[in-house]
């Protein structure tokens, strides 16, 4: 027999925490349930945390994407099982294993019920909590529906994390197999191929014209390896202050975009994100003016899209369709601008926008698929050419050597 630590919520929505002797932690839970409970958590002596507040996911330091869409998860649990705000907000806090996470709940905790609204609470975390979530969460408590609200939050911010997981996932193994055969290659370069030059030059034999090349760049490496080095870090750090000005973000997001192969592909992912927001937005409450407005801070680092959603938002206030609005910026394809025009004279646009938000997610998935099927062969094939033409060259004038000795 071991005993478990519960919290429990009655029907009533009371909450209580107590313990339970039982043979096991299925049989414990089945106890509890037997009795009408809803089980918040429920945990033996001897472990951690399990079931609702099982916060193992939250690590320690900054709050991740993955922690806001279990809070959201979370809150909108208890919320509509009927524990109240404040309760809700306190419970999290508590149990919340990444410390910084469960401090700013805590500060979050004390506005609320000092009278303040849930969403200026959020508001003084800008760094954990965005524009999004505040003006959806402000939605929410205008309408009465912060629990629902609180659902499409967490469908919001799951589906932008599984479009971040999808990418990472698709690049990680190209950036890996790069990095792993540029340190072979410069091994090579850099030690191998200067001890065979000297013996090539003891025998005075005269290389052939590809052995010379490598040979001459093996010399520069060696003779300006630690320089390059520094230049390489030097040039990191000069592209990155410059990118910190306004000037020079909009530069890079102007590359970014004009990229062949990857620019569009940049350019969908902007576009995804925008509509999935925007839909998200609209469906909670939020009013068309507010829902770009909160869309122009959200793309901070994206400046074009940004400067086109201030053009968008300045047409919208002074009384253009935001169809009009968007196709008057010239970077929303034609295909979103004519769908919203179907979805204001339909009166769905918030479903015509989910659509296309859908269409531009499977575009980002067709990407990816066709990209891991592409690169990894090309990777493949061009690292081990460039390895095979440096092994060419360093065995071409050892076969003349071995000509040499045979006919010695």
């Amino acid at each position: 027999m071991a005993k478990f630590i519960y919290t429990v919520q009655d029907a009533q929505g009371t909450v209580t925490t107590g313990n339970i002797t039982s043979d096991s932690e299925d049989q414990a839970v089945g106890d509890l349930q037997s009795r009408g409970l809803f089980i918040l958590s429920i945990q033996s002596e001897q472990s951690k945390p399990k079931g609702l507040f099982d916060l193992n996911r939250f690590s320690k330091g900054s709050v991740s994407g993955r922690e806001l869409v279990f809070f959201g998860e979370q809150m909108s649990t208890l919320i509509g099982g009927g524990i109240p705000l404040v309760r809700a907000l306190s419970l999290l806090s508590e149990h919340a294993e990444n410390k910084t996470f469960g401090a700013v709940l805590a500060q979050v905790t004390k506005e609320v019920s000092a009278g303040g609204t849930f969403h200026k609470a959020l508001e003084k975390h800008p760094k954990i909590f965005t524009d999004i979530w505040v003006s959806l969460i402000q939605a929410g408590e205008v309408s009465g529906q912060l629990p629902a609200v609180l659902r499409q939050i967490t469908a919001y911010s799951e589906s932008q994390e599984n479009v971040k997981s999808k990418i990472i996932t698709a690049v990680s193994y190209p950036a890996v197999l790069m990095f792993m055969s540029g340190g072979v290659l410069m091994y090579f370069i850099v030690y191998i191929v200067p001890v065979f030059a000297g013996i090539f030059k003891d025998f005075n034999l005269e290389l052939p014209l590809i052995t010379q090349v490598i040979v001459n760049i093996s010399a520069i490496f060696a003779d300006y390896f630690v320089l390059m080095i520094v230049v390489a870090i030097g040039t990191f750090f000069a592209l990155r202050a410059y990118v910190s000005t306004k000037k020079g973000l909009l530069a890079l997001n102007h590359f970014q975009m004009g990229v062949p192969f990857v620019g569009p592909f940049i350019k969908n992912i902007q576009i995804e994100r925008l509509l999935t927001t925007m839909a998200t937005l609209i469906k909670s409450g939020v009013s068309i003016l507010n829902s770009v407005s909160v869309l122009e801070n959200a793309f901070k680092k994206n400046l074009v899209f940004q400067n086109a959603l201030k053009t968008a938002k300045n047409d919208i206030a002074s009384g253009r369709s935001i169809s009009e609005a968007f196709k008057k910026t010239m970077i929303f394809p034609s295909l979103v601008t004519e769908m919203m025009w179907m979805g204001e004279e339909s009166g769905k646009l918030p479903d015509i926008i989910i659509t296309l938000s859908k269409f531009y997610q499977e575009q980002i998935d067709q990407f990816l698929r066709r990209f891991t099927a592409i690169i990894d062969p090309i990777l493949v094939v061009g690292i081990g050419s460039v390895i095979g033409i440096i092994v060419m060259s360093i065995f071409m004038p050892i076969f003349q050597l071995s000509q040499i000795g045979g006919g010695m």
